[in-house]
């Protein structure tokens, strides 16, 4: 376990520096001087060229991307062009929220996912499968932001006058919990769909094979079969989805926190892209990697969990 763990990080090396050599050019191909950003649109061309100096902007872009990966491996991701405050005290504040934004819209979509996909599984053909089916291919269809608006419409002015706008505190606080839930709803409304296809394909597989029919033989259960010798095998690709689908939700809460007004890392991203504040936009793009990575890295872990022929 631990020399699989040392392995996929050190093969995360060469992805950590494709991703802060993408953050580099990102602020050479981008339109727009940031000496200019920085300074201001009416201060005087000396002022300009001073800062271009000042930042380094007029040495060689291999001097320039020396000293940037320099700063990145010292932890030092520059100040905010718009604000002056550290980027690393900016990612540190937004992060939190969208954490746990993510954890809370996983927390209800995947189990209602795993259960919806063996009920259909178990009820093939049935008007509950087709039920289940319609519903997933209407979560996989549906955009986020229409999702996003719907709750608002109706869970949040008609029917149950939930709270939609910025974030009411901690997730373990009361209020906190209530600004949460509709964030939630709708972020994880298109995570239930994906899963519960996936579980379903996979269950029927596995319910096919010698093993299964062996369990059955022997006199067990037909809830003990699909829950001990289906459902477990099953869930190895069904956790792959999910890895893939964590990743999608990192982008994703991107449009959820602008419509929710949350003030996590894709609201950040968002208004520094707006703003041309370039440093704060690096900053992002290496979190979301490391995101990635660490997502990845909990996946290959369940895989070993699931499947004893992995840890050999």
């Amino acid at each position: 376990m631990i020399s699989t763990i040392i392995d996929r990080l050190l093969l995360s090396i060469p992805v950590l520096l494709g991703v802060l050599l993408f953050g580099f050019l990102l602020l050479q191909l981008v339109p727009g001087d940031p000496a200019r950003v920085v300074a201001g649109p009416s201060a005087a061309p000396d002022v300009v060229e001073a800062l271009r100096v000042q930042m380094g902007l007029d040495q060689p872009i291999l001097v320039q991307f020396w000293a940037y990966m320099e700063r990145m491996f010292t932890g030092d991701l520059g100040r905010s062009m718009i604000s002056n405050k550290e980027v690393t005290a900016e990612l540190a504040a937004a992060i939190g929220p969208t954490v746990e934004l993510m954890l809370a819209c996983m927390i209800w979509s995947i189990p209602l996912g795993i259960a919806m996909g063996t009920m259909a599984a178990v009820k093939r053909g049935s008007i509950v499968d087709r039920a289940i089916m319609a519903i997933s291919v209407a979560g996989v269809s549906l955009p986020i932001f229409f999702v996003g608006l719907l709750a608002v419409q109706y869970l949040g002015v008609l029917w149950l006058n939930l709270p939609f706008i910025g974030r009411g505190g901690p997730l373990w606080s009361y209020d906190g919990l209530r600004h949460m839930i509709l964030p939630a709803l709708s972020l994880g409304a298109i995570l239930v769909g994906p899963v519960a296809r996936m579980t379903r394909s996979s269950v029927l597989e596995v319910l096919k094979l010698d093993h299964v029919r062996t369990a059955r033989a022997k006199g067990l259960s037909e809830r003990s079969v699909i829950l001990r010798h289906g459902l477990r095998n099953a869930l190895i690709p069904v956790v792959t989805l999910i890895g893939l689908q964590a990743g999608y939700l990192l982008g994703g809460a991107v449009v959820t926190e602008t419509i929710f007004s949350w003030p996590g890392i894709g609201r950040l991203v968002v208004g520094a892209i707006l703003s041309s504040d370039f440093t704060v936009a690096q900053g992002a793009i290496l979190v979301f990697a490391l995101g990635f990575i660490a997502i990845n890295l909990i996946v290959d872990v369940l895989y070993s969990l699931l499947d004893p022929r992995v840890r050999k």
